[in-house]
């Protein structure tokens, strides 16, 4: 299994990023993809999850209403649109995937990671 996320970068404060994460290896229909970030000295946190079969998702109280998580199946893709940023969302961004829920927030419970992406929000 291999899950390769890019798209990070830098961008001004109240801007926009799409970041992509590519799924590989397996069928992932039975699968709930997320996004976590982990700042600089910061433990890794949760961001967003999707279950890949129903599209349903769940979000941190720190990021709903201003990112949106999304999957293509054709593409085996998950996305993570991220607007309104702040220079708080900086961090280093990684897909994971997990047999489990979607409401599963602790890092403990994926199984699959992918590398990260730098995202930088400046001010």
């Amino acid at each position: 299994v291999q899950l390769q996320a890019f798209g990070g970068g830098l961008v001004q404060a109240g801007g926009s990023l799409r970041l992509s994460c590519a799924a590989s290896g397996r069928t992932f229909s039975s699968y709930v993809m997320a996004w976590f970030r982990q700042a600089p000295g910061k433990e890794r946190e949760f961001v967003a999850s999707i279950r890949w079969s129903s599209g349903n998702t769940y979000y941190a109280a720190s990021v709903k209403d201003r990112f949106a998580i999304s999957r293509d199946n054709a593409k085996n893709t998950v996305y993570l649109q991220m607007d309104s940023l702040k220079p708080e969302d900086t961090a280093v961004y990684y897909c994971a995937a997990t047999t489990g829920l979607v409401v599963d927030t602790t890092t403990t419970k994926y199984d699959y990671w992918g590398q990260g992406t730098l995202v930088t929000v400046s001010s």
